[in-house]
């Protein structure tokens, strides 16, 4: 192979979206995947029989699942913000032209073991029963303040230093209670956990904002998710790199990582060495320049019903905040079905996942679970979770950090700028990009 500037193991997220953004960069690039199809570990699996195989059931599916193709699972659910990072990346590569998408029919969360409609509109919070009347008041004029917030306009500020006040004494300010700082951080800043509330209040200002921005495009809730799955994805960025002369082979077993004088050179496959001056690849591909960072539990549930209180939803998302199970990370539950052409008719598939705190995971996600009753097949994945060791700055050797246990690929993205900056030195900017 003659000089190629990058090559890419693949997963969604980063390795595919990086390498058509390189490509439309100008630089060459070769996107090696050891498996069979695009996207590793954030595939979509087809037909149905595949994920029971997958999953060592030696029975497969049913004659009530319908037909095996109709099916596409995502073995990682995510949705996208409307107006998130990756739709703008999307809509920026033009990559949108090869997707459809579908908006989340409605977002919830989960309190003293009932779920409500998450908020994040005047009108809404008016009408919600999950606060009381003097609660709701406040809220309104919390959410007032966080609409008008301009991070350049001291006048708007009512006395909060964006840099120094935390979001804590953001909430103490204007008086809200547990209730409502549980879904106002979870729900509608998505954190995972509370360490946020000891931070400065900038950042959760402005992922109110994006939540309330992305809601106001399509209404029923922020979130979009797209035909046929999030296979779909890796998928575009794949054509996009091609379209500027990205090469891809699939099926391609990589021996071995190249490196010399502590740089790497290429990548070694079926006795031939491709040449490199960077890599970027998931963190399997590289055990020694990665460490292990907790696991995530995902339990994949297929139904043949709605979820109850979510107004008969074909589409939804729901958040167990952790203060109402006592847990230290949030629970999610990701719901899509035979309407995003991921199932056969009538049927519905829920993915439920978290951050595992406790030597006995599956019983963690019981909260979730007795919300989806009655389940027809559960598929249990429990995935480590690493982060690289090596930035990659002498190495040239740049890896993705695994999926985290998030429902929204606004983390995702955040990696990728990460990645992008540590590999060209510059800020990643859509506008360069063009």
């Amino acid at each position: 192979a003659g000089e190629h500037f990058q090559i890419f193991g693949v997963g969604l997220g980063d390795e595919c979206i990086l390498s058509g953004i390189m490509s439309v960069n100008g630089k060459k690039v070769l996107h090696m995947d050891r498996n069979p199809y695009y996207g590793g570990e954030s595939s979509s699996i087809t037909p149905l029989e595949e994920l029971y195989k997958r999953f060592e059931l030696p029975d497969g599916p049913p004659e009530s699942m319908g037909r095996g193709r109709d099916w596409n699972v995502d073995l990682i659910p995510k949705f996208l913000m409307a107006n998130g990072q990756l739709v703008k990346m999307l809509l920026y590569t033009e990559v949108t032209r090869y997707l459809d998408f579908k908006v989340v029919e409605g977002s919830f969360v989960y309190k003293g073991g009932k779920i409500y409609k998450v908020p994040s509109t005047e009108t809404e919070a008016l009408a919600s029963n999950l606060m009381g009347m003097f609660e709701k008041r406040r809220f309104r004029k919390f959410l007032v303040f966080v609409a008008n917030f301009d991070e350049n306009d001291p006048k708007t500020f009512e006395g909060v230093d964006p840099k120094q006040t935390t979001m804590g004494e953001v909430y103490k300010k204007f008086d809200l209670g547990q209730d409502v700082i549980d879904f106002t951080g979870h729900a509608l800043a998505l954190y995972r956990t509370d360490d946020y509330l000891e931070q400065p209040c900038l950042e959760t200002i402005n992922r109110i904002k994006l939540y309330s921005e992305s809601l106001a495009r399509y209404g029923k809730s922020p979130y979009l998710y797209p035909l046929y799955g999030l296979g779909e994805l890796p998928q575009g960025f794949a054509r996009l790199s091609a379209i500027y002369g990205g090469t891809y082979m699939l099926n391609k077993p990589v021996d071995e990582i190249v490196v010399e004088d502590g740089h790497v050179i290429g990548v070694k496959s079926e006795g031939e060495i491709a040449r490199c001056k960077q890599l970027i690849c998931d963190p399997s591909y590289i055990p020694d320049r990665v460490r292990k960072a907790g696991q995530v539990i995902r339990v994949i549930c297929i139904l043949s019903h709605p979820i109850k209180n979510t107004n008969d939803a074909n589409s939804c998302q729901i958040i167990i905040p952790q203060n109402q199970v006592n847990r230290k990370s949030d629970i999610y539950v990701c719901m899509i079905s035979y309407a995003h052409n991921v199932a056969a008719q009538g049927k519905y598939i829920a993915i439920v996942s978290t951050t595992v705190e406790t030597a006995e995971p599956e019983a963690e996600i019981e909260p979730a679970l007795e919300l989806l009753e009655p389940i027809d097949q559960k598929f249990v994945a429990i995935s480590d979770m690493y982060e690289p060791t090596d930035d990659g700055s002498e190495s040239q050797i740049f890896a993705s950090r695994s999926y985290d246990a998030t429902t929204h690929f606004e983390t995702t993205c955040n990696d990728i700028k990460d990645i992008y900056k540590r590999m060209t030195g510059t800020l990643f900017n859509l506008k360069t990009l063009k």
